[in-house]
């Protein structure tokens, strides 16, 4: 996907071409013309096009921008482009089936005139014959004041739903879509511009031989035929029986042990195996990339780095999820908070769950050991201009602020690590654990997926009914041909996380009832506020170390600072009206973004791949941020106060009025 050029385009970013430009050579979401009409209607009355006010034309606006970016940015469409393509074919490729229902169902009312009726009432009639209109017949505004009453009916909560999701979709695709020079004809006026990860390269000099340092034992399965694939495991040290015959569909592959998943447990685990003389083997379904290789664009990024692309919501659409999926997991995107556990956590965990190992010396010296390794230090030697402001926040209330230690030096002062981190400065298990694995001889398979494990029944010790004897992946090159892989292996892990572990034993054929329940995630309620460029905190919202201070409300609620591309922010605002929109996205730059963040009580499940079912116990409330927020910049802009319990009381994903009981909630991966 490409959007045509604006004028005076820069040069195109740096990295791997796979993370500066989305390219789909088609569309698969199966969409019929008249659905795909109403669908693009209602991205144009999302994001409508508009006349600019007098007082942005005339350079009387704060941030200041260039008139004829301002102009480009207010009469661009959603329904501009290949948007509206974008927003389906991600809405049937990557929600629960349930959702794809609900948005086919409410496209195929607003192709229908009685449909429209149904929905939008009497916006949709007209003195003319035939008196009612369809959606896409009826003026935007018309349209837009159909999307707002949609947000406050209480009746209409499947139309809300369907709604969400393509709100959501639409304003993400509109501000990440990118030419072929990785730049979006909107992010001038937002002031916003990704970063020069070559000039941050310059600055953290590296040598050649730790920038690519798992090119030794890494395998890229989308880049090799059948032949290749088998030479290469081969090369590394592995025993391989290719396919027999016919009957036979995969290949064998013999090692000690097989982890499936690459992140913050299999690294890890891979590491202390490999040290103690075992041949591993680390299957990761995600692409292995290089700190050379992250470009820090939003859009490419997210679709190759993150589960579903970034677009992982549970199944009732309230919650948001962001996992990794490359070499290294969650710990190649996180926000690097480098949190040990706290007391109270341990003594919990001990006392109320019969695990004293949790307060015992052995994890205390094993934590030591993991901080060691990512070399976490508390020191943080400049803030960024959203951590400026919960510090400032705070202090201005006399509350406390904690410095939040991190997994990166003290002059990192990188803001975009959660689409990786060009310098390598940040230590995930890609630049530390899998490189002391691979240097014991382990081997990762990058690009495999894990499609079950086997099970063997019989002759097995301890009472035990079956014994796992290894696992069966597939790799898909880029020709598109799929081979399996039969990996046999003394001992199976499996560290994908809580998210995608479940699937993958019940695809085994463990029917344990347990499986899947128990799901438990840390909710996150988001708030936002708007700095003018004349206030005394210099900087932009995506400048800076993402996480570098916090405050404490209670033993289970903190308040941190996110990580917010244009696309993310864009999507996770409410919205109200598409002029709205369009001014706080204009402002997008001088916004700072907090999020209150708990230990839920509530329990959630996960009952297939990509679905997750998750309530919170109660709603989280966004007072306490909003007031640490409020009260720096309140004493230069007073508007700022009511800004801020304005959003604190709607800050949802699907409206304003309609969710004031239900704000919107994310589960963030730091």
């Amino acid at each position: 996907m490409a959007a045509p050029a604006p004028e005076g385009e820069e040069k195109a970013a740096a990295g791997h071409p796979l993370l500066r430009v989305l390219r789909r050579d088609k569309y698969t979401h199966g969409l019929r013309p008249v659905q795909m009409e109403a669908l693009r209607a209602m991205c144009g009355a999302l994001i409508p096009s508009l006349q600019p006010e007098e007082e942005a034309l005339d350079g009387r606006v704060d941030p200041p921008c260039g008139n004829k970016d301002l102009e480009r940015f207010y009469l661009a469409s959603g329904a501009d482009s290949a948007v509206p393509d974008e927003v389906a074919e991600l809405a049937f490729t990557r929600c629960v089936w349930e959702g794809v229902v609900l948005v086919n169902v409410t496209l195929w009312l607003l192709c229908t005139r009685l449909g429209t009726l149904a929905l939008c009432g009497r916006l949709c009639l007209s003195g003319e014959f035939p008196y009612v209109r369809r959606f896409a017949d009826m003026p935007v505004e018309r349209r837009e004041e159909a999307l707002k009453g949609w947000t406050r009916a209480r009746w209409l909560i499947p139309v809300k739903i369907a709604f969400a999701i393509v709100k959501i979709i639409c304003l993400n695709a509109f501000y990440t879509t990118v030419t072929e020079n990785s730049e979006n004809p909107c992010w001038k006026a937002i002031g916003y511009s990704v970063p020069d990860v070559e000039e941050q390269r310059r600055k953290h000099r590296r040598e050649a031989s730790t920038r690519r340092s798992l090119d030794k034992g890494v395998v890229q399965t989308r880049e090799l035929d059948d032949a290749a694939l088998l030479r290469s495991l081969a090369d590394k040290g592995l025993a391989v029986k290719p396919v027999a015959s016919r009957s036979h569909s995969h290949h064998t592959v013999e090692c000690d042990v097989v982890i499936v998943g690459s992140g913050c447990g299999g690294g890890v685990a891979a590491a202390v195996l490999a040290s103690a003389g075992h041949k591993v083997v680390v299957v990761e379904k995600g692409q292995y990339f290089t700190p050379d290789d992250y470009s820090s664009v939003e859009g490419p990024s997210m679709e190759r780095l993150y589960e579903q692309g970034g677009i992982f919501c549970t199944t009732n659409v309230t919650t948001a999820l962001y996992a990794g999926t490359t070499v290294g997991g969650g710990s190649a995107v996180n926000w690097s908070a480098s949190i040990r556990t706290p007391r109270e956590v341990l003594q919990e965990w001990s006392r109320q769950h019969g695990l004293p190992v949790f307060t015992g010396a052995a994890y205390a010296q094993a934590m030591d050991a993991v901080c060691a390794r990512l070399a976490v230090t508390e020191a943080c030697r400049e803030e960024g201009f959203q951590n400026k402001v919960v510090r400032r926040g705070c202090e201005a209330l006399g509350l406390p602020v904690d410095a939040v230690p991190r997994n990166s030096s003290e002059g990192h002062h990188c803001g975009s690590c959660f689409l990786g981190c060009p310098t390598g400065d940040k230590r995930g298990t890609d630049t530390t654990w899998l490189v002391d694995a691979v240097r014991q001889g382990a081997v990762i398979l990058a690009g495999c997926k894990a499609e079950r494990f086997i099970l063997k029944s019989g002759g097995v010790k301890n009472g035990r009914s079956k014994k796992c004897v290894g696992l069966v992946a597939t790799c898909v090159s880029n020709n598109g041909i799929p081979t399996k892989l039969r990996i046999e292996a003394k001992v199976s892990i499996s560290a994908c996380g809580a998210l995608m572990t479940p699937p993958l034993l019940r695809n085994s054929g463990l029917r344990n009832r347990h499986v899947g329940r128990n799901l438990h995630l840390h909710p996150v309620s988001m708030a936002w506020g708007y700095f003018p460029d004349t206030n005394q905190i210099a900087g932009k919202c995506y400048e800076g170390g993402i996480i570098t201070s916090m405050h404490r409300v209670t033993d289970r609620t903190i308040i941190e600072t996110p990580a917010l591309g244009p696309g993310a922010f864009a999507s996770l605002v409410p919205w109200e009206s598409g002029r709205d929109m369009k001014e706080r996205m204009r402002r997008y730059a001088r916004t700072a973004h907090a999020f209150a963040l708990v230990r839920d009580r509530a329990a959630g499940s996960v009952d297939g791949e990509g679905r997750v079912h998750f309530t919170p116990q109660a709603a989280t409330t966004l007072r306490s941020s909003a007031r640490a927020c409020a009260a720096r910049c309140a004493s230069w802009w007073p508007p700022a106060r009511r800004r801020w319990a304005r959003t604190a009381a709607t800050g949802c994903g699907c409206g304003a009025r309609a969710c004031r009981k239900r704000t919107w909630r994310h589960s963030w991966t730091r």
